[in-house]
């Protein structure tokens, strides 16, 4: 069996098409430009270049892009104080702050922070126990894109049996709600999970979020198992021609392996990355039609 490619790169491009004629339809019949403000303190390379790509796929949509770069010091109070001014902005629909910040700042502090109508990342407090017990919520972005890959594939969810391996609260406890909302059966698998790759094989769908290259390999998976490889992970590839160190991403899942067991998998690179900030898209856009009592695109939510 050789696994269907599930291509998250071509899945965004046409999200994105999407949502932008969605902002053009919300410019001319009313004057309405969605905006989205992304905070980012320090200068942290993947951060910087993951800001950089947010801000220009957000003018390519046609919404105002809003970056506030601060230096790595900035005391808590100040970066509170941004996020206020951001919450009372109605220029600003959507808000992001770029995790992970300093050591001497509060994450936590600073998400709940955010008015959840606007925390497009869905990390507010608020928006972890609408979407916990199935009301309508602002939902994380990765296991948003995630879910709309396997509604894609699958087209009805209900009654899969479905293992998310890894029990973040960015990713691995929202994705098992969103699963279980759309009636699945769901077991979250982690460290102490005994017997996981057990586990792991009675999985119809299997979402690995674990952080660790390469973890999950052929023998984990039901033959004609959907896997959603939510990894990004660089390790070493040998060394170039001049001697330096060369590198590769690959994801939490072995790809070669899982993919001659597999009914279908998402690549590493150009899976699920490329997902995430087109849902970031979509999240700001519903944020703007929820706070000027529009309807919402269809397809874009829970």
């Amino acid at each position: 069996m050789t696994a269907t490619r599930i291509d998250g790169k071509a899945f965004a491009a046409r999200l994105r098409t999407e949502i932008g004629a969605h902002v053009g339809s919300l410019k001319a019949d009313h004057g309405i430009t969605p905006g989205l403000a992304v905070v980012l303190v320090g200068e942290d390379p993947a951060s910087q270049v993951y800001v950089r790509s947010k801000g220009k796929q957000t003018v390519e949509v046609g919404m105002k892009s809003f970056e506030h770069k601060l230096p790595a010091d900035t005391s808590e109070e100040a970066l509170l104080t941004l996020v206020g001014q951001l919450n009372a902005d109605p220029a600003v629909n959507g808000i992001l702050v770029q995790l992970p910040l300093p050591g001497h700042i509060d994450s936590d502090l600073v998400i709940n922070a955010i008015d959840p109508a606007k925390d497009v990342d869905g990390f507010h407090i608020s928006n972890v126990g609408l979407l916990g017990t199935g009301q309508k919520a602002m939902v994380p972005c990765t296991p948003l894109g995630c879910l709309m890959m396997l509604r894609d594939h699958h087209g009805s969810l209900s009654g899969l049996n479905a293992v998310v391996v890894g029990r973040s609260n960015i990713v691995g406890k929202p994705m098992a709600q969103l699963l279980l909302n759309d009636s699945c059966t769901v077991t979250i698998a982690h460290s102490r999970t005994r017997d996981i790759e057990d586990v792991t094989r009675r999985a119809d769908i299997v979402v690995a979020a674990v952080g660790r290259p390469e973890m999950v390999t052929g023998d984990w998976i039901k033959p004609g198992a959907t896997v959603i490889d939510v990894g990004i992970n660089r390790i070493d590839d040998g060394l170039k021609e001049d001697e330096t160190p060369k590198t590769r991403l690959v994801g939490d899942c072995h790809f070669d392996s899982c993919a001659e067991v597999a009914g279908a998998i998402t690549p590493v690179p150009g899976g699920v990355g490329p997902m995430t900030i087109a849902c970031l898209l979509a999240n700001t856009l519903t944020a703007t039609t929820r706070a000027n009592g529009l309807p919402e695109p269809v397809g874009l939510t829970p």
